[in-house]
């Protein structure tokens, strides 16, 4: 009696394969989406969105045993809504194709730029922004006609279930589709042939996602982090300058990519910064164990990595001064801010990006000591100044690289939605946000086209009289 072979199930890269050649197939039928579709894509996911708002606050509270509300509206729900807005609003110019010059040689042929959707666009999520930093770069790439995967991170898995089912209510599986799993899956996912891939993470990790989509020649934006150091200038009153830097340490308990990673402050203030800094956590975090308005440290492997450093760091000689006395739950994984001195380059946290409620404090004897030691080191994501001398922002902004500057501020310079985001080098590659973002997931595409009137017959072959006496007047200075 013959029996029917029970078929056996498809490997993760088949299951991703089949996902992408869905879309893609889907994209080949429709290369192009008019304005009004777009828009009403638009309008759909920004219907489904506000309906689920408040479950995806409360699943990502719980994926982090903790998340103050308002790390999440502020850092996820807000910058989504505000994305939707600014992309529709502009959307349309952003659509029209530009006139160039054709120069005199071409005359009178026409020149233009078309921006062309670029087919399937990989988007590769971190845990720590789990909605804006994975929908935000898909409302872009949507914007500019594309189809969408995106890879959500293993550590955010109530959150996942919340943004896959805002999804599904309003796009079927090949205009946009998420995909969930371990680093395995991460990995084949960075392996696909796609037409764009945008990574945001370590730039440990980054190197590896570079190197897989290398082989099919696929086009990466990078959006790393590194160690972002905020200098404070000798000129700037200490208590300002605390103020304005420690809610961007705070925020999602230092866990995010633009957060101050060190601080550069003349040594003879070095003292005064500490007990400022702890005076103004206590006023804003009293009762630190049972106050909702801080956020855990996300998991256990990342909390014990963070003790981990500093354990290293008090091992090799640095001073540690908790921003609050009693102010670390094991059991909870809350932290709050521990104070570094005595920093040398042999520790750990002096080394890599700290990620967390960690920050140490280097002094410096001159602003021009403090200037070189950021040039000695890999180029961060973001840089801050806290000054209000015109002169010293400019020789800080000038002498030194980063993805991008925030002056008498932190973080907040994300939330700019008319001005690009990205890295430098080991901090990243290429640009999103507004319309950097649009032709960031789009092909530029020179139009040129020639009328009736066709001049150029008039520099062919044979090269001779006539001809070579135009040639000459047209290339000869």
């Amino acid at each position: 009696m013959n029996q029917t072979a029970t078929p056996l199930p498809l490997s993760i890269d088949d299951q991703l394969n089949a996902l992408l050649h869905a879309q893609k197939k889907a994209f080949l039928a429709k290369p192009y989406p008019s304005l009004e579709q777009r828009v009403a894509d638009l309008d759909r996911f920004k219907a489904s969105f506000s309906k689920y708002q408040a479950q995806l606050i409360s699943a990502m509270s719980d994926d982090f045993g903790h998340r103050a509300n308002n790390d999440s509206v502020l850092g996820d729900i807000l910058p989504t809504f505000g994305c939707l807005k600014y992309t529709k609003k502009r959307l349309k110019s952003w659509m029209k194709p530009q006139k160039r010059h054709s120069g005199l040689l071409l005359a009178p042929a026409s020149v233009r730029v078309e921006y062309q959707p670029l087919g399937v666009v990989g988007i590769i999520v971190p845990w720590n922004f789990p909605i804006m930093l994975g929908l935000v770069p898909m409302i872009t790439a949507l914007a500019a006609g594309n189809r969408v995967m995106l890879k959500q991170s293993e550590f955010t898995p109530k959150t996942n279930a919340v943004i896959k089912q805002c999804l599904a209510e309003v796009f079927d599986e090949t205009q946009v589709v998420v995909v969930e799993g371990e680093a395995d899956v991460a990995a084949a996912f960075s392996q696909l042939p796609f037409d764009h891939l945008l990574f945001t993470g370590s730039t440990e990790v980054g190197k590896h996602v570079m190197r897989a989509a290398a082989n099919n020649l696929t086009p990466v934006t990078l959006e790393l982090g590194g160690k972002s150091p905020a200098i404070i200038a000798p000129d700037i009153d200490l208590e300002t300058a605390v103020k304005r830097l420690i809610f961007g340490k705070c925020m999602n308990s230092g866990q995010i990519c633009v957060s101050p990673d060190y601080v550069l402050i003349p040594k003879e203030k070095v003292q005064m910064f500490i007990d400022l800094y702890c005076r103004k956590f206590r006023a804003m975090y009293p009762d630190f164990l049972n106050n909702k308005d801080y956020t855990h440290v996300v998991n256990e492997r990342q909390f014990s990595r963070i003790q981990s450093w500093l354990d290293d760091a008090r091992q090799k000689g640095a001073s540690i001064t908790p921003a609050i006395a009693d102010g670390i739950d094991v059991e909870r994984r809350k932290m709050a801010t521990q104070l570094i001195t005595q920093v040398s380059d042999d520790m750990t946290l002096a080394q890599q990006e700290i990620f967390g409620p960690i920050l140490p404090i280097i002094p410096y004897d001159s602003l021009e000591q403090a200037i070189k030691y950021i040039q000695d080191r890999p180029r961060p994501l973001a840089l801050y100044i806290m000054s209000f001398d015109k002169q010293t922002q400019q020789q800080i902004i000038q002498r030194t690289h980063s993805g991008g500057v925030a002056i008498n501020d932190t973080v907040m310079q994300v939330a700019a939605e008319d001005a690009p985001f990205g890295g430098v080098g080991p901090s990243g590659m290429g640009h999103y946000h507004g319309i950097e973002g649009f032709k960031t997931f789009s092909k530029a595409k020179t139009v040129f086209s020639q009328g009736k009137i066709y001049t150029a017959g008039l520099v062919q072959p044979p090269y001779k009289g006539l001809v070579q006496s135009l040639i000459k007047k047209l290339f000869v200075r």
